[in-house]
Parts: C-alpha cells; structure tokens; sequence
C-alpha cells in the first residue's frame, strides 16, 4: 500500500530538511533516534517522586511502562495490517535519516505512538511532569516526518492512536492501587516507599 495524499507536504518537510543546517538535521536525527529515552527518563522521575504518595498514584506511576507497551502492541498490530511501505522508499526523496528496509513499514509511526502513550500515562500519573512529556511527544511525532522515514498521516495517526488507547489504560492503572498497597508490606517496599 501507498500513499500520496499528503506527499506533497512530506516532500516539502524534507526539502527543508534537505536544505537545513548540517548540525540542525544531526540534532534532529539524534533525537528522532534516542528521544523516546527522555520518557524513560521522566517515568522514573514519576516513580520517584510517587514513592512518597499514596497508592493510587504509585499505582499510575508503575503502570507508565505497560500502557506504553500495550500501545506499542496495537499500533504494530495496525502497521502490519496496514503494510504502506515508508516514503523515502516509495518518493525516492534524499532524507536526513537512512531509509530503513523493505518490509519496516510506516503506517503508523511507533515512535509516535510510544511518545503520544507514554506523554498521556504520565500526564495522568504526575501533571507537572506529563506537561513536559506532551510537547517531547509532538516533537517526535514532527521528527519522523523531517528524517523522512514517516508521511505526516503516519504521524498523525500514530499520536491519535497512542492517546485513545493510552488514555483509557492510564486511567485504569490507579485501579491497582489494593496490588500496591499489598506490596508495600512486602520486600518491594523500598522501591515503593521513601
């Protein structure tokens, strides 16, 4: 499967890229490639800023990575069904980042969806930090695009994705508060306790 409905624009974005900065596109590149550590990063900020809270937030806080997951699940499960080929490969344009083979397809990006669930729980899980989180998200999404390894549609629907089955899970996750409340007299209490 191909696209071309919103080529025009990809092709636009990685002209700009084609004609940006040398250090800009090596930026971008690094953080299209390394970025989604910096939600690692802010999950285990929340987790430790929960262990002094109580149960509903630790609970929220812990269930961070497994929303991640079950979104990384679903949005593979759609890119295989899917099967559009990405479009550096199909436009044959020059792009920042090395086209990635035959088969690792792009509808929708995983890094969108990883970046737009892991922005959603820990929005859910500690305000101040998700605030931080959602921008990271969106610059991600925008990084794709700018490489040239996603269509913006692939983007789009990956962020769409990752937040309508994000949310939901995210809010689900305090549930698991009685399990941590259970834990807390166990010998996890020192990664759950302060």
């Amino acid at each position: 499967m191909t696209s071309q409905f919103d080529a025009g624009l990809y092709r636009w974005v990685t002209g700009l890229a084609h004609r940006a900065p040398v250090p800009l596109d090596d930026a971008v590149r690094c953080f299209s490639d390394y970025g989604l550590g910096i939600f690692a990063v802010m999950m285990l900020v929340v987790w430790w800023r929960a262990r002094s809270a109580d149960d509903a937030r630790m609970a929220a806080a812990l269930c961070v990575p497994l929303v991640v997951v079950a979104v990384f699940l679903v949005n593979d499960g759609v890119k295989s069904v899917f099967a559009e080929q990405r479009p550096c490969r199909t436009l044959h344009t020059v792009t920042v980042e090395t086209c990635p083979p035959l088969g690792d397809y792009a509808f929708p990006s995983n890094h969108s969806a990883i970046a737009a669930a892991a922005a959603v729980a820990l929005l859910l899980a500690a305000r101040r930090v998700g605030l931080y989180a959602v921008p990271v998200a969106l610059l991600m999404g925008a990084s794709r695009v700018w490489v040239g390894v996603h269509y913006p549609h692939d983007v789009l629907a990956a962020l769409a994705l990752g937040v309508v089955v994000g949310w939901p899970l995210a809010l689900a996750s305090r549930r698991g508060a009685p399990v941590v409340a259970r834990l807390r007299d166990t010998r996890a209490r020192a990664l759950l306790t302060v």
